[in-house]
């Protein structure tokens, strides 16, 4: 695969808040590359240089947009919609798109991607994801989700949003002829379920002469204006696993007469865990949970069948290609001594999603153009996230987006009373437009990872 080279340099030509006060008109600036500003009676007239960098139209839009931002992204908030039911979050991208100007592609049954710049052999692409959580809102905020028992719990409200000021940003910079390099955003569906909606999308062709991907992720244990960041493995794999056992049931007075399904459950929830750890390198992290059991009603009766409910989550892609019929083994082994009979059911999830080197550094770049001291190095997690399948494809990278105000209480993602500061959502932006500028600005050069 083709990747374009990232640089440390500093590509803007001025300082914008020094240089570039709101409301200043760049937008007619001429070929000379300077427009002539008149000074008070006696005095000669200025020059003020127009923006030529991406992220410096980033930065003179967000001057005078983002309260819009924020306004969208509570809109979003207040509707959410769950997995490949975003009819309504689906509506509004494309309606905002078309209202800057753009011509979105509508997928077949909710999401959309929308192309900008020019229609070059190999572009770059930025993804979104749109749905929502099945969690009842306990934020107590002003807008408050709307749809009882569905909630924005992931901030892909903010990621939605970071995703459509880039879009507006890349739309005013195309307008003025700044772009030489074609830019995909893409707003996928139905992250948040196991069929999820990555795979399809790829198979629709949105990777088609893509060359890197980006993403970002909302944080809420890292402060806003920081900007997470790790090579390699920065999620997990998860897998769902679910093994029904059965055998014959009878009286808890004599169970050497029964195939005692409670007691067979038992041994696969305590010994499976213990197991994997002498089978599969520890440095991995790979974690084998139950979260359900379910067998009898009856204190004094053994019960001819039970179910047990769990994830299997490992950092490491090679461990997470293999785990199954190891998983499978060790079951047998266990239930084996029972006499019980056993069937697995078993759903592949997500692989880690395994960042590029080089498109790590160019996300690095990007944030330390916006301050020094922006970048932390991020853990890995143990959630799933399928940006990892357009990895498999092509180079890319996801960054840990800060959005903790560093007043309230740190929150967690997935919970009832998780709300994002609002203010990363221009960091976000400018992160984007700080990443498209690279490769912008060098669109002539690239090179082969």
């Amino acid at each position: 695969m083709k990747q374009h080279h990232s640089s440390s340099d500093n590509h803007d030509e001025h300082t914008p808040d020094n240089n570039m006060p709101n409301g200043c008109e760049t937008c007619d600036a001429t070929e000379t590359g300077t427009t002539e500003t008149a000074g008070d009676a006696g005095e000669p007239a200025t020059s003020v240089v127009p923006a030529t960098s991406l992220a410096d139209i980033a930065h003179e839009w967000l001057a005078d947009h983002t309260t819009e931002l924020y306004e969208w992204r509570w809109d979003f908030h207040a509707h959410p919609e769950l997995s490949d039911q975003e009819y309504r979050t689906t509506a509004t991208i494309n309606s905002i798109l078309r209202d800057h100007g753009l011509t979105p592609h509508l997928f077949p049954n909710t999401g959309l991607m929308v192309d900008i710049g020019p229609d070059t052999p190999e572009k770059i692409a930025f993804r979104a994801d749109i749905d929502a959580l099945p969690i009842q809102e306990h934020t107590g905020c002003e807008h408050s989700s709307q749809n009882a028992g569905v909630m924005h719990a992931c901030g892909h409200d903010i990621h939605i949003t970071v995703a459509l000021g880039l879009a507006c940003v890349l739309a005013e910079a195309d307008r003025r002829g700044l772009i030489k390099i074609g830019i995909r955003i893409i707003f996928q569906p139905a992250e948040e379920v196991m069929d999820s909606g990555a795979p399809e999308l790829i198979q629709l062709g949105v990777l088609e002469r893509i060359s890197n991907i980006f993403a970002i992720h909302a944080e809420p244990k890292i402060r806003t204006g920081m900007i997470g960041v790790r090579v390699g493995p920065i999620t997990s794999a998860g897998d769902v696993i679910e093994v029904k056992v059965t055998g014959s049931g009878g009286h808890s007075s004599r169970p050497h007469l029964t195939n005692d399904v409670v007691y067979a459950l038992a041994k696969i929830v305590t010994d499976l865990p213990g197991l994997l750890t002498r089978r599969v390198d520890p440095r991995t992290a790979t974690v084998m949970v139950f979260g359900a059991i379910n067998a009898g009603f009856a204190p004094n009766a053994i019960p001819e069948e039970g179910t047990i409910r769990g994830t299997i989550r490992t950092g490491d892609i090679h461990v997470w290609r293999k785990i199954q019929p190891l998983l499978e083994e060790l079951i047998g082994a266990i239930v084996a001594p029972t006499g019980a009979q056993y069937q697995i059911t078993y759903v592949k999830g997500v692989p880690p999603v395994i960042n590029d080197d080089v498109a790590t550094a160019v996300l690095a770049d990007a944030a330390r153009m916006m301050d020094p001291q922006a970048v932390v190095q991020a853990p890995q997690s143990s959630g799933g996230e399928d940006f990892s399948w357009y990895l498999e494809h092509v180079a890319g990278s996801m960054a840990r987006l800060g959005c903790w105000d560093g007043v309230s209480e740190k929150g967690d993602l997935h919970k009832a009373n998780m709300l994002a500061d609002e203010k990363c959502i221009p960091v976000g932006v400018r992160l984007f437009a700080g990443v498209a500028d690279r490769f912008n600005s060098h669109a002539d050069q690239v090179f082969v990872v």
